[in-house]
Formats: structure tokens, sequence, C-alpha cells
């Protein structure tokens, strides 16, 4: 297909902004060839419109229909080929072999909750029968389940411009739950977010779906993705990016007449611990995993580790030492934009600046583009006790090893610690045994704990929570990824005293749809 530089407002192409720009290429700075048309606040206000047109309808369609539109969306997607492929690694930087296994995950996604509607539990339902000659007073009818909110917008990221974008996670769970969406693409891939909107609009006719189910907004503005935040409209908000543009999401969502729920995903710097026997047997296999974990994706991904807590012994040494081997092999690699390559070489120049902070290594240079240097820094436990700026995420490939002079002075640390989104363990069966109290601390800290692996790789299932406590994200009772990803756009809903025919299939006496359900306490079909 011809990019065309315009948004897609409900299903129809529109270019009304007079200010455009330009995607740049990550691998040497230069400017790639499309105009892209700023969206106006008046395209914003038609999106939210449609979208809230639409929902009376597709909010209204069975799991079935709604699989099938996500499994259409899933076909359209490897119908683009290669030219996808292309226009992404051009706008992003990222290698042929990470978008396509992107793209890969990106359909599997949308895949995974078509599966989810066609078995069709996830609503939740839940009945308890009346019972008219209870004493003192009757038991009336009353059966619940998760209904959408309405017309959300969405968030496209950095960082992932398939899996976190325009069909990421947030759009299929919440085109899964039956609300209607209003994306902002992400302006580092404009190209690339055109090219899946058509996909999306395509499975829409296909599916017969009405036409403001989803809309695209492009653009550099930040009053374009304020302007959905905003809009009455609009009853949700999915998020994934930095701290900044995160809180001031939510804080603008909160300050609306009807505050609405913003899942806001903003980053993390997932601590690592390195238990005092793990070290000593596996000091050199941590040690190269870790640089792999901390460099992979140029450090680019939302789960990379960037500090990391030791105990002082005899072998730590040698460790810090295979370390710093290790990251000086690493090459210099492309990262997303010129933003986040300017903002983490500021982050670096910050640390180098500090007292008590010390450069261990660095990984080979290269200034071609938007190439980033590995760093790994050292620092106490006590330092980091004392210094809040130690914990701050700094986007790109570099962490911090951490010293305690002892077992309490690594408790504290952890103690010390904000919300993340994971926290990393390696413990032989000794360790585990002696830092119980490691394992209760960091059960408050993160949204996952993880166990002699390490954190970069988020696994698309049933059971994945993505998410932790502020300020990792907005909401820690959420995910953004996984199929517990729905819930964040949805309510529960009740119906009382209702006869039979006029109750949604799922909470049907005969149950006709074969969900499990919670009839008068009991689980069953």
């Amino acid at each position: 297909m011809d990019l065309t530089g315009g948004n897609y407002i409900a299903g129809l192409l529109s270019s009304e902004g007079k200010s455009t720009f330009k995607a740049v290429n990550p691998f040497d700075a230069s400017e790639l060839p499309t105009d892209f048309h700023e969206a106006t606040i008046e395209e914003v206000n038609k999106a939210a419109t449609k979208a809230n047109e639409a929902f009376a309808v597709y909010g209204k369609k069975s799991g079935t229909e709604k699989a099938g539109f996500l499994e259409t969306i899933a076909d359209e997607i490897l119908n683009l080929g290669d030219a996808l492929i292309e226009c992404c690694c051009a706008e992003s930087g990222l290698p042929v072999g990470r978008i396509t296994g992107e793209r890969g995950r990106t359909m599997g996604q949308l895949k995974l909750f078509a599966s989810l509607l066609r078995e069709g539990s996830w609503v939740d339902a839940r009945i308890d029968n009346a019972i008219p000659n209870r004493e003192p007073l009757p038991k009336v009818d009353i059966r619940s389940m998760q209904k959408p909110l309405g017309a959300v917008g969405i968030f496209g990221a950095s960082n992932f411009p398939l899996a976190f974008s325009v069909a990421g996670g947030d759009t299929a769970s919440a085109l899964a739950s039956g609300c209607t969406i209003v994306v902002k693409g992400h302006p580092s891939h404009p190209g690339t977010c055109e090219m899946i909107a058509f996909a999306i609009n395509k499975a829409a006719e296909k599916c017969n779906m009405p036409k403001g189910v989803f809309s695209l907004v492009q653009g550099q503005s930040v009053a374009i993705g304020m302007a959905i935040v905003n809009h009455p409209l609009i009853k949700a908000i999915g998020f994934t990016g930095s701290n900044k543009g995160g809180k001031a999401i939510f804080d603008a969502a909160n300050n609306r007449p009807e505050p609405i729920p913003v899942y806001a995903e903003m980053g993390s710097s997932n601590p690592v611990f390195i238990l005092p026997q793990a070290l000593k047997q596996n000091g050199n296999e941590i040690a190269q995993g870790l640089t792999n974990s901390v460099t992979l994706g140029v450090g680019q991904f939302c789960t990379n580790p960037g500090i990391v807590f030791l105990e002082n012994a005899e072998v730590l040494s040698g460790f810090k030492q295979a370390v710093s081997e290790h990251f000086e092999q690493v090459e210099a690699n492309t990262m997303l934009n010129g933003g986040i390559k300017k903002a983490f070489d500021e982050g670096i120049a910050f640390l180098n600046s500090k007292n008590g902070v010390n450069l261990l290594a660095k990984g080979k240079v290269n200034d071609e583009g938007y190439k980033g240097t590995s760093y790994v820094f050292e620092t106490s436990a006590k330092n980091f006790i004392k210094e809040n700026y130690l914990e701050e995420e700094n986007f790109g490939p570099s962490t911090i090893t951490i010293t305690a002079d002892s077992r309490e002075e690594l408790l504290a640390s952890a103690n010390k610690l904000q919300g993340h989104l994971t926290a990393t363990i390696f413990g032989t069966e000794e360790d585990l045994n002696n830092y119980t109290d490691l394992i209760q601390i960091l059960e408050q800290k993160v949204g996952r704990l993880i166990l002699n692996n390490y954190p970069t790789g988020v696994e698309v299932c049933h059971s994945m929570v993505h998410g932790g406590p502020f300020p990792s994200t907005t909401n820690s009772r959420s995910t953004s990824v996984g199929t517990g990803a729905i819930s964040r756009f949805t309510r529960p809903f009740c119906y009382q005293n209702f006869p039979n025919h006029l109750l949604p299939n799922e909470l049907k006496n005969e149950n006709p749809l074969q969900i499990f359900r919670i009839v008068d306490g009991e689980i069953t079909k």
C-alpha cells in the first residue's frame, strides 16, 4: 500500500490539519519522505463522537463476532507482507528479525483474546436465584457480569511499534471487551501506524463492524493526545511510555468533570538481587546473562534490569570484573529515536557527575545515527538508601551494581524501593531459605517476581501480570499483557428481578453459551 500521511477517522482518511511532520530513520538520522498530517482537535472530536455512536452497536456484539473481528485483524496485518516490516524497521531502527517476531506476537495477542471470547467465561457471570419464601424477607433474583465501558483512548508506545501500538495489547483487550477505540499513534513510526490502521479498517469492513469502532489520529503535538484524554465521551485510557507522559495523562483524566481510569505503564528499573551462594556458585554465568538482559533491545524494553543488588563477599570483585569484560564487548546499537538517545546520554552524564557512583565499564562506541553505548556503574547500598535518583529508570542499555555490607543493608535497600514492574532473585535453595523476608518485601514492590531467570521477555498468556505499584503504573490492580488486561476496559453490571428473555445470553437460565458461571455460590456450567 502507498502511505497517504492521513488520519483514519471512523474508516475514512482525513487530512484536515495544515501542519505536517516526517518520520526519522534512526540508523542515520535522515528524514523519511512521507509528510504526515497533524490531526486537528476537530478530527479528534469527530473520532470520539463516531466511537461513541459505534459503541451502541459494537458493545452488543457477541463474543464470537468480536473474536472473528480480532482474528481478521491478525490476518490483515499478515497480508501487509514485507512492506510492513520494511517500513517499521526504517522508522524504528529495529532489525528485521525483531520486527518479524513482534508482528507474530501482535497477531498472537489478537488470536489469544479471540480464543478467550469464544470460550466466554471471562465475563464473570454470577447468578443468585430468587428465594421468594425466605424469612424474614424474600430474596430477589440478582445476576451480574462484566460490561464494556464505552469509547476508550489508546496511546501507542515508541519501543514496540507493533505489539504495544495501533493493534497492540491495549487495542486487542479493549476491542475484546466490547469497547470502541480512538488510537493516538506514536510520532516515531507514523507510517507503521497508518499501515496497521489500514489493516484494522479492512477487517472492520469484512466483519461488518460499525464505522466508528476504530480511529487513528497522528501527530507530534501533546495537545492532540490531551484532546483524547479530556473528551467527555472517552471512558478510559491505555498508555505505555514515560513517567512524565503517563503522570500528565493521569492527572488530566482525574481533573475532568467526570474522572476516568488511566492504565499507564510508565517505566521501571526492575531490581535484581543476587544472593550470596548464587553469586559464589554461578557468578560467571549470571554475569553473562545479566549483560545480555541489560542490553537486549538496546536497553529499551520495559523490563531491562537497571539496578542490581549484591552483598559484599570475596567473589564480588571477580563478578564485577566478569560483568565489565562482557559489557566492553557489547556493540553500540541503534536506539529508537533522537529524543530517547538524548535523554539516555543525559542520564549517563548525570550518573558520571555524582560522587559515590563509579563507572565500571562501557561498551563499544559508534556515533552513527542514534547508536547507544552500554554502561555499567557501581555504588554502595548506603548511597542507594540515601539518594533517590539511583532508583530512577534511565531508558537505555545501562545498569548500576549496588553493594550492601550486610544482609540487613540489603533488606533495607529492598524496603526502600518504590513500585516496579518486576524484581528478580538469583538464589540457591539455601539462599532462598535464608531470605524469605526478601521475598515478602518484594511481593509488595512489584507485579512480577522472577526466580533464577531474567525479567526481559514478557510471555503473552492468561496468567501474565505486566504491571506493578506506582510509579511503574497508575493502577497496580491491572496488567497490560495477557488476557487479564481485558478487565481494564469493563465494569461490573447487575440485573435485578429481570425476566429470563430480557437477560443477556451469559446470564440466561439455560446458559446457551455453556460458559462457567457462579450460580448460588457454586462454579458450574
